[in-house]
């Protein structure tokens, strides 16, 4: 930790008032109350990263043999089962899930098809693996993915460093059925499901190749935080800083090149 200089000769005062007994008790009021009000305003602020170990081994030795992602291990999982000197792709097929405030209270009956698909391909020889990513608990590496909820994301797993094809396919939470995506795995998903080469591709994308994907998670995370009115703070003064710069480089300018500027209609001239 640094230690800051300019801080503990601010401080010198508070620590000469607390040795003072008249003053004792006003001080730690004082800082009972701070360390209530930080305690409560850093317990509203969201975990970007819930992950509960237990019970995610807990559904992966179960009979759905189901991984749950997360920031930490979500490489690693689809690693996993990939061989060195493999040519043929290891399949992943990730249902992209969350909670009230992320979904809103509708991926119940997706993921609840996606579990049953699960049990039915944990014993099905060369089935794809299936994984789970909740944005509730997850939503940093969901904004990192820009995944979007309701949405199934199939990886084709390869040796490092090859690159990763990624299919994604948008699911009806509404009316879709374990027996729709069984379906769409034997029929062939390439023919409905879309090629995903965006600007956040988790492995082949600009984000991803410079390190730069969990950061920037964690900044739309950050930003979704905000209210509105926060936010449309933050533009205002943004925008004002921008205007008063560059009119202050106009005015500059004008100095520079024609002296002073010519007083306004109405206004005398200054004497000389």
């Amino acid at each position: 930790m640094r230690f800051s200089t300019t801080s503990a000769i601010l401080s010198l005062p508070l620590l000469a008032v607390a040795d003072v007994p008249d003053y004792q008790a006003q001080f730690q009021n004082y800082m009972g109350q701070a360390q209530s009000y930080l305690g409560n305003f850093a317990s509203k602020i969201p975990h970007p990263n819930k992950h509960d170990p237990v019970a995610a081994a807990a559904a992966k030795a179960g009979s759905l043999n189901l991984d749950i992602l997360s920031l930490n291990t979500w490489k690693d999982t689809l690693y996993g089962p990939v061989k060195p000197e493999s040519t043929t792709p290891e399949e992943w097929w990730v249902l992209i899930t969350g909670g009230n405030k992320t979904c809103f209270g509708h991926c119940g009956q997706i993921e609840a098809a996606f579990n049953e698909t699960a049990g039915k391909w944990a014993v099905t020889p060369g089935a794809p693996h299936t994984a789970l990513l909740n944005c509730e608990d997850q939503p940093v590496l969901c904004n990192a993915w820009s995944a979007p909820v309701g949405a199934l994301w199939i990886f084709e797993m390869l040796p490092e460093p090859a690159p990763i094809n990624i299919w994604t396919k948008r699911l009806n939470m509404t009316t879709a059925t374990s027996d729709d995506i069984v379906a769409l795995q034997k029929e062939g998903f390439k023919d409905s499901a879309k090629l995903h080469d965006g600007f956040f591709h988790p492995f082949n994308g600009p984000l991803a190749k410079y390190g730069a994907a969990t950061p920037v998670g964690y900044v739309l995370w950050g930003f979704n935080l905000l209210p509105s009115w926060a936010f449309m703070i933050l533009v205002s003064i943004f925008s004002r800083t921008m205007m008063s710069n560059r009119m202050n480089q106009a005015d500059g300018g004008r100095g520079v090149q024609g002296g002073p500027r010519p007083p306004a209609v109405g206004q005398a001239a200054p004497r000389r």
